[in-house]
């Protein structure tokens, strides 16, 4: 009787483990997809560098920061801190022993992630391989270093606030709403920026200039935003990185490899839905194109047929999937070129994705082209084919070409 009732308590005792481990597996695989969520690895990990290490440098209009190492080693990344400090970090933006975090690791944002989501991530990151590499991340001059003035900041321009769904609405597009405003925290880079580095939240998502590049207009606006993009346009282009109107360039490369790219097809959707319904009237006064037979529209045309015409096309609606449409297209017409300039500058790569492995390329043109004449060929492109935005100037490009 007793082996029996040994063996029914061990049997018993295996069960509780075997379901143990497979809960735990459960969470982990769910903190894994809140780290694609959330895009982590674009700012945490270097190209080339070990998982979560710390990332290259983030130039802002206040300094630089060095994304830290978030491994869970003792001494060098979070392997001390524990679930409540991680938590506390990512909603209210201050870490362990009360150290205060920039919006650079944009809590604004990540403070709308449920706690289960949020130790859910804790547990999967508990699982990387440690690293032991020490990473300096404030690395901003006085006073800006001084990490208790994000006390002052965080009273003017941060409300943590849960999200709320809105009964209006359906599941997808409050789904949407949340992966946008939350963990994908798109405003971060697509949202323009007060002068405290706030976001202009009357200007939600309508692009800001961001490392020298413009991260565009990302509303349902036309011309300048998706307004003219299906749903359908908008999932290809977070899944593979092109479509038939644009291929990622630039930071959003990183984004898409590392984060989009890899999100479930429903959550791509939801996104769509509710990027496509967000309303913006940035161009109330929207530019007029510049007349054909201006200076700089005809040395523009003269230009982009001997450099551009091979692979865009004379009509500029290019190839999709290789060479991006420049006819109507809204990276084209933002308001700021600075995306522009640096491709033309510096050339691109398009992202390197599961479902489109092939990644298309532009070569620089810096050594080809001076400054008056990249501001012509891209003030013709600008200006053509149904495009109307302002012309670009010289200065401009000189400022990016020194890295001003």
């Amino acid at each position: 009787m007793k082996t029996l009732l040994t063996l029914a308590l061990a049997a018993t005792a295996l069960t509780s483990a075997a379901g143990a481990a497979e809960l735990q597996s459960f969470r982990i695989e769910k903190g894994r997809y809140q780290a694609v969520l959330g895009d982590c690895m674009a700012c945490h990990t270097k190209p080339g560098g070990a998982l979560f290490a710390g990332g290259e440098p983030l130039a802002t209009p206040f300094g630089t920061l060095v994304p830290p190492n978030i491994t869970p080693d003792s001494e060098t990344g979070i392997g001390d801190w524990t679930k409540a400090e991680f938590r506390d970090a990512l909603k209210n933006g201050v870490g362990k022993d009360g150290k205060h975090l920039y919006p650079a690791m944009p809590y604004p944002a990540y403070h709308l992630m449920p706690d289960e989501d949020i130790d859910d991530l804790w547990t999967y990151l508990q699982t990387v391989p440690p690293v032991h590499d020490a990473v300096e991340a404030n690395q901003l001059p006085f006073p800006f270093n001084q990490r208790f003035v994000m006390r002052g900041w965080n009273l003017v321009n941060f409300d943590p606030k849960p999200f709320e769904a809105d009964p209006k609405q359906s599941a997808e597009w409050n789904r949407g709403a949340y992966l946008v405003q939350g963990p994908g925290h798109c405003g971060t880079c697509h949202t323009p920026k007060t002068m405290l580095g706030a976001d202009e939240t009357d200007a939600a998502l309508q692009g800001a200039t961001l490392q020298g590049w413009f991260a565009p207009n990302i509303t349902g606006e036309k011309a300048v935003g998706l307004g003219d993009w299906s749903k359908e346009d908008i999932v290809a282009y977070l899944k593979t990185g092109s479509n038939g109107h644009a291929i990622a360039a630039g930071p959003m490369v990183e984004a898409i490899q590392d984060s989009t790219s890899l999100m479930k097809d429903e959550d791509l959707q939801a996104i769509a839905t509710y990027l496509l319904s967000v309303k913006s009237d940035s161009r109330s006064n929207a530019p007029k194109p510049l007349a054909a037979d201006d200076a700089r529209m005809t040395g523009g045309d003269e230009l982009y047929r001997v450099n551009c015409s091979a692979c865009h096309g004379l009509d500029g609606k290019g190839a999709e999937h290789l060479f991006p449409a420049l006819a109507a297209s809204a990276a084209v017409q933002q308001d700021d070129p600075s995306t522009l300039v640096n491709v033309v500058l510096a050339g691109a790569q398009g992202p390197h994705t599961k479902d489109r492995p092939t990644t298309p390329a532009m070569p620089s043109f810096a050594w080809r082209l001076n400054d008056d004449q990249i501001a012509d060929v891209l003030t013709y492109v600008r200006n053509s084919w149904g495009n109307a935005a302002a012309p670009v100037s010289a200065d401009a490009v000189s400022d990016q070409r020194d890295g001003d």
